[in-house]
């Protein structure tokens, strides 16, 4: 059985994340949005808050379960007995970032793979602190994210 990690603050779950997920579902038979504790850095939403919004956007997808966890994504996927990690890459800035991750992945687990994903041309401007940003400036974030998230932001903010 093929298991894709999906790792990420989803800070908030974007459409972009959406549409990585799903596609990367097509793709392994188990996909697993790993929503990260991040409890040394302040964020905007909780991890009880991303975690419930998650399980909301995914509960039709069969192949797609939201967790949380902390810590080494490689040592997630050890537990999950998981050899790849799904990385989704907008630009080249994000490339080159996520390389150099998928090469210290490597490093602390040799059996892993790093696929990286595309999202489709409509949400490859999306990120979730422009997201963050637009919504704390008083901005309509509709359609960069599901009706859900923009509930929990105006209720943050």
């Amino acid at each position: 059985m093929k298991i894709a990690i999906f790792p990420g603050t989803f800070n908030p779950l974007t459409y972009g994340h959406i549409n990585i997920a799903q596609r990367a579902s097509s793709l392994f038979d188990e996909v697993i949005i790993a929503i990260a504790k991040k409890e040394n850095e302040e964020l905007l939403l909780t991890t009880k808050e991303r975690l419930s919004i998650s399980e909301d956007i995914f509960s039709e997808e069969k192949n797609i379960t939201p967790i949380v966890f902390s810590g080494l994504v490689t040592d997630l996927a050890r537990e999950k007995s998981s050899y790849f990690i799904i990385r989704g890459v907008r630009t080249i800035i994000d490339f080159d970032y996520e390389s150099v991750m998928a090469d210290m992945n490597k490093k602390l687990y040799p059996e892993i793979e790093t696929v990286f994903l595309m999202p489709d041309e409509k949400f490859k401007n999306i990120s979730s602190s422009l997201v963050r940003e637009i919504a704390m400036l008083g901005g309509d974030i509709s359609s960069f994210v599901p009706p859900s998230v923009k509930l929990a932001l105006e209720r943050k903010l």
